[in-house]
């Protein structure tokens, strides 16, 4: 029996996560064949942030100050990929490419720095049979700047790439499907990873860094494979003048929306980011969890995210306006950091665990609506779609790396002068330093929806639903 073609495309569309994404211009097997390179920059995260920064401190006994500042190194690329999309909107080609080639030197980047990367990371560690001391300093800050620079190259490329090709009406869904395919990637080869490395030898630690380069190689030739169409330009249109960067900055900004969306991204970025490196050891240190207890966290924490990116689809889809959504993930937010705090003295990690998972429900949200509606933002004449996704990169990646680093010496400092008896017998206790970030970020989130307000206003008075702009709730109020 042969079942017609409408059934299951039909079919398809209603069972099959993320399919409605899918357009004539961008049909769903290109569309799933393109976000592998998210896959990759979701690897390369894991292998900077995580995996790597164990093995140095553990295995190699790497000074923690010589890792933090090799960490900090990507982080310093990321203020730059407004600059990258902004020549990938503009850069010329015999064929008329503009993010291929991008997409490609950021492979070759990531790849460059995840070569060396094993190899720097040895004599860094000590083992004078590879190079002398100094040499590993060197290749290691190399690799790491390498690395940091291919995936936030990639990165901007792609995302500008996947807004070209997708319609109004399923970019959001597009957005949607790209950040799942990001935690897909960071939480498979989290899981790979780390079962490679159990047995840790030098030998196997540039096996798995060096695979993972050549996966991150092949998986981008797949993803931008025929992903752009040709159109030949001639000579003179390439010798033409190119617009300037600060130009087409001045023209994206006029206005102050844009100026507003990126204080909103940093801001909501760095109150949800601050506990990135304290929940687990909050749940240990303070409320008596376990190892395997406190692994639980990471697990509900994409859940939440994997829920707020469903949620977020499903909301756009209905045309719910991003920043309204917006609101709704700073708000799930506010409540999932007082659960967190109130787990102390109530003793409750069932009380923990829900917050770590509104805590991933928030900052998905909240991450797809930005994303969102920088993808839609009107823009003048000479920005285009790689400096707006550039620009939102720019300032998600730096508040993230500032929110780290200052959420652990705010806990370090606080707890330090806590536990002497500086701040009185009331504060004396571990809990303390951990609080105080926790409240700072409950502060962020409150003065993120100040700075949100004006934008959220604007969506409400200009809504395209009369049925919706007849209810009112708390998620729609401006501030």
């Amino acid at each position: 029996m042969i079942i017609p073609r409408h059934i299951v495309k039909g079919l398809g569309v209603r069972f099959l996560p993320f399919a409605d994404a899918a357009s004539d211009s961008l049909p769903l097997g290109q569309l799933l064949r393109l976000s592998l390179f998210q896959i990759s920059v979701g690897m390369a995260t894991v292998m900077l942030l995580g995996t790597l920064n164990r093995v140095m401190i553990v295995e190699l006994s790497v000074p923690a100050m010589i890792v933090a500042v090799m960490i900090a190194l990507p982080v310093l690329v990321a203020p730059f990929r407004a600059l990258l999309g902004f020549r990938s909107d503009t850069y010329r080609s015999a064929i008329g490419w503009k993010r291929i080639p991008y997409l490609w030197f950021g492979t070759l980047w990531q790849f460059g720095g995840l070569a060396i990367m094993p190899f720097a990371l040895i004599i860094l560690g000590g083992s004078q049979t590879l190079g002398p001391s100094w040499a590993g300093e060197i290749g290691a800050g190399l690799a790491f700047l390498l690395t940091g620079l291919g995936l936030h190259m990639t990165q901007t490329a792609g995302l500008a790439l996947a807004a070209d090709r997708a319609t109004d009406e399923t970019r959001h869904r597009v957005v949607a499907l790209l950040y799942v395919m990001f935690l897909v990637g960071m939480g498979l080869s989290a899981i790979i990873v780390g079962w490679l490395l159990r047995d840790f030898s030098h030998l196997r630690l540039i096996q798995v860094v060096q695979g993972t380069a050549v996966v991150t190689l092949l998986l981008n030739i797949v993803a931008l494979w025929k992903q752009e169409h040709v159109r030949p330009m001639s000579r003179d249109e390439r010798a033409a003048p190119r617009p300037s960067f600060a130009g087409a900055w001045t023209d994206y900004t006029a206005g102050g929306d844009a100026g507003r969306l990126l204080a909103v991204v940093f801001l909501g970025t760095m109150a949800f980011n601050m506990q990135d490196v304290l929940l687990e050891p909050y749940g240990g240190e303070i409320l008596g969890l376990s190892v395997s207890a406190t692994t639980l966290l990471t697990a509900l924490w994409a859940a939440g995210a994997l829920a707020g990116f469903a949620l977020a689809a499903r909301w756009l889809s209905q045309g719910f306006s991003p920043y309204r959504m917006c609101v709704r993930g700073i708000l799930i937010g506010l409540a999932a950091f007082s659960a967190v705090i109130f787990a102390d003295p109530m003793n409750s990690a069932v009380l923990f665990y829900v917050g770590a998972t509104l805590i991933g429900l928030g900052g998905g949200l909240f991450a797809v609506a930005t994303l969102t509606a920088a993808m839609t933002l009107p823009m003048g004449k000479k920005a285009g779609k790689g400096l707006a996704l550039g620009a939102w990169g720019a300032a998600q990646a730096t508040a993230a790396g500032i929110a780290i680093a200052l959420g652990g010496t705010i806990r370090d400092a606080v707890g330090t002068l806590a536990q002497s008896g500086a701040l009185g017998e009331t504060l004396n206790s571990p809990g303390t330093g951990y609080s105080v970030v926790y409240h700072i970020e409950l502060a962020l989130l409150f003065g993120t929806l100040v700075v949100l307000g004006p934008l959220v206003r604007l969506a409400f008075t200009h809504t395209s639903n009369p049925q919706d702009s007849a209810k009112i709730g708390l998620a729609e109020f401006p501030t």
